[in-house]
C-alpha cells in the first residue's frame, strides 16, 4: 500500500489537474457561444447560395461556359482536411483524419497508390499527421486561418484552390471537416468543393424523365459565373472553417467536462484510500503502544 505522503501528493496533483481542466472547460464554453452564433447566422445564406449554384450547374447542359462546374477525367485530387491547431478535444482531430484517409482509399484508391492524391491540411494536427506518415502534402498549410478566422483571411486560400483547379493542377477538390450540430455532437462531413456538384435529379414519377427548373438570369449568366461563383466558393470554405472552429470548442468543452468529472472521482477514491491507510497506521501505533505497556507490566 502506498504511504500517506505518496497518497497526499497524488491527491494534490489530481486536484491541480482538475482546476486546469475546469478552467479550460469554461474558456471553451465562452468561445463556443461566439463561434456558434457566427456559424448559425452564416449557414442559411451559405447553404442557399450553394443550392442555387448546384441547380444552375444541373440545368446547364453545356458546362463549357462554366469552368467551375466542368467535369474532367480525374487524374489528380486535392483533399482539404480541416482540424485544429491544439489538442485536448477528444476524438475531434482523429475522426476528421480517419474520414479523409477513408475517402482517399475508397473513392480515389488507384490515384492514392500512384501518389496523385494530395492533402492540404488546415490545422497543425492534420499537418503533423500527414507529414509524419509521408503523404503528399501541399507546401502551404494555412494553419493561421483558424486563429481569429475571418472572411478576408480565407480569400487567398480559396483563390489558390480555384486557380489550381482552373489550370488543371487538380481535377477534383474535396473538403473534409467537422460540421457543428450542437455542443456535444459534431458531424464529420466530406464535400466536393470543385467542380461544383450538380443538384440530385428529382423525379415526380419513376416512369417520367427527371424534372429540371429553368431560370431567367438577372444579371446575365456570364456575370453570375464570373462574380457570384467565386464569391460562393469563398463563402463555402469560410463556412467550413467556422463549422470546424465551433465543433472544436464544443468537443473540447465536452472532453474537459468529462476530464473534470473523472478527476473528481479519482480524488474521491484517493481520499478514501488515504483514510483507510491513516486508520491502519493509527491502529498499528495503538497496538504497538498496548503491546509495549503489557510487556512492561509483565
Amino acid at each position: 500500500m502506498a504511504s500517506l505522503k505518496e497518497i497526499r501528493t497524488r491527491i494534490s496533483s489530481v486536484i491541480s489537474t482538475r482546476q486546469i481542466t475546469s478552467a479550460m472547460k469554461m474558456v471553451s464554453a465562452a468561445k463556443l457561444k461566439k463561434a456558434q452564433d457566427t456559424i448559425l447566422m452564416l449557414r442559411p445564406y451559405a447553404n442557399k447560395l450553394q443550392e442555387i449554384l448546384s441547380t444552375l450547374s444541373s440545368n446547364d447542359n453545356n458546362n463549357d461556359d462554366n469552368p467551375y462546374a466542368k467535369e474532367r477525367t480525374v487524374e489528380k485530387v486535392l483533399i482539404v482536411v480541416i482540424t485544429s491547431n491544439r489538442g485536448l478535444c477528444g476524438a475531434f482531430n482523429a475522426n476528421v483524419i480517419k474520414l479523409a484517409l477513408q475517402l482517399a482509399n475508397e473513392k480515389y484508391g488507384r490515384l492514392l497508390a500512384n501518389g496523385n492524391v494530395v492533402f492540404m491540411p488546415i490545422g497543425k494536427k492534420a499537418a503533423d499527421f500527414f507529414i509524419k506518415k509521408n503523404f503528399h502534402v501541399t507546401i502551404d498549410h494555412y494553419n493561421a486561418l483558424l486563429d481569429g478566422a475571418t472572411f478576408e483571411k480565407t480569400v487567398p486560400a480559396v483563390q489558390m484552390l480555384i486557380n489550381t483547379f482552373l489550370d488543371g493542377t487538380y481535377n477534383t477538390i474535396e473538403i473534409v471537416y467537422n460540421q457543428f450540430k450542437n455542443a456535444a455532437v459534431q458531424i464529420i462531413s466530406a464535400e466536393q468543393f470543385l467542380p461544383i456538384a450538380k443538384e440530385p435529379e428529382r423525379k415526380t414519377d419513376t416512369r417520367l424523365k427527371p424534372v429540371y427548373q429553368d431560370f431567367i438570369f438577372e444579371p446575365s449568366k456570364e456575370y453570375i459565373i464570373k462574380e457570384l461563383i467565386p464569391k460562393s466558393l469563398k463563402i463555402q470554405l469560410y463556412k467550413a472553417l467556422l463549422d470546424s472552429i465551433a465543433s472544436e470548442h464544443g468537443a473540447r468543452m465536452t472532453a474537459m467536462h468529462k476530464a473534470t468529472d473523472n478527476a473528481s472521482d479519482i480524488v474521491k477514491d484517493l481520499k478514501l484510500q488515504y483514510n483507510k491507510a491513516r486508520q491502519a497506521s493509527i491502529t498499528k501505533e495503538i497496538l504497538e503502544i498496548v503491546s509495549g505497556a503489557e510487556a512492561l507490566q509483565g
